[in-house]
């Protein structure tokens, strides 16, 4: 069961993965002048919180394309750029890419999301299930 996810600083999030918690929080923040707008997923567990789902909508000059996304996001993420298996895929007119527990593409130039699940509760077809569902708001088709 899939649920909305509601609309993010210009993107809708038509689904969310079933199964992921259903307490909801939104950040702000910035990174190297890329300025970040995030959803978070969690739910309780007896040790606190566990987070399910994140949603980055991510703004700034230096995101230009796909490539220079990918490079961004390795220095954020902490990732060594050339031990980081990713997969294309397809999403709308551009491509992105993805491994299994995330999913970025370029919107735009200056504008990219990143949709980041825990593997242990989101498998690799929801998470591309639920990257291809997140769109422009007014986009043909969608809302």
């Amino acid at each position: 069961m899939t649920r909305d996810g509601g609309v993010l600083d210009g993107f809708h999030i038509r689904q969310v993965p079933g199964g992921i918690g259903t307490e909801v929080s939104d950040f702000a923040s910035e990174w190297d002048d890329v300025r970040f707008a995030t959803r978070v997923w969690e739910r309780q567990t007896d040790d606190g919180h566990q987070v399910g789902l994140h949603v980055h909508v991510m703004r700034g000059e230096r995101l230009t394309d796909l490539a220079a996304l990918r490079e961004f996001l390795a220095e954020y993420h902490e990732r060594d750029p050339a031990d980081w298996p990713l997969t294309e895929f397809p999403h709308g007119d551009t491509a992105g890419l993805h491994d299994d527990s995330q999913a970025f593409w370029l919107a735009a130039p200056g504008v990219a999301v990143n949709v980041l699940v825990d593997p242990a509760q989101v498998d690799r077809g929801q998470l591309l299930s639920t990257a291809l569902a997140v769109a422009p708001v007014g986009a043909p088709g969608r809302t």
